[in-house]
């Protein structure tokens, strides 16, 4: 009786890692809009940051991104490309970035696991 020995090579798999924010497909819509803008006309994509304002202490920015820098991190969603600032990334891991369009407003919203609290206007939250 031949006994048949079958080698398999183990090869290492790249999983995907999982994106720090989720964009929702209304926000990547409306951020196709603004980079087909003559403001944008030369971003590859949006940058997310926070800022230390507002009466809660943290306040979202965006900003055209014209290039990555060094740590940022970089995200595709919906065909729009983010870069995250590597200060924010801590503060929107799991956030949901959408845009709502109302009949009083028009603005991007962030759903943040991460917020412990956030001022009447919505305008600034802290972690």
């Amino acid at each position: 009786q031949e006994e048949s020995i079958t080698s398999t090579s183990s090869s290492r798999q790249r999983t995907k890692r999982k994106d720090p924010i989720t964009i929702t497909p209304a926000a990547a819509d409306r951020i196709k809009e603004l980079l087909s803008s003559p403001n944008g006309k030369d971003a590859t994509g949006i940058r997310l940051g926070v800022k230390r304002r507002g009466c809660n202490g943290l306040s979202y920015t965006l900003n055209y991104a014209f290039d990555k820098q060094p740590n940022e991190e970089e995200m595709e969603a919906h065909g729009v490309k983010v870069v995250i600032e590597p200060m924010a990334l801590f503060s929107v891991v799991g956030t949901v970035m959408d845009w709502e369009e109302t009949d009083m407003s028009s603005e991007f919203t962030f759903e943040n696991p991460n917020s412990k609290g956030e001022c009447g206007c919505g305008e600034s939250f802290n972690v």
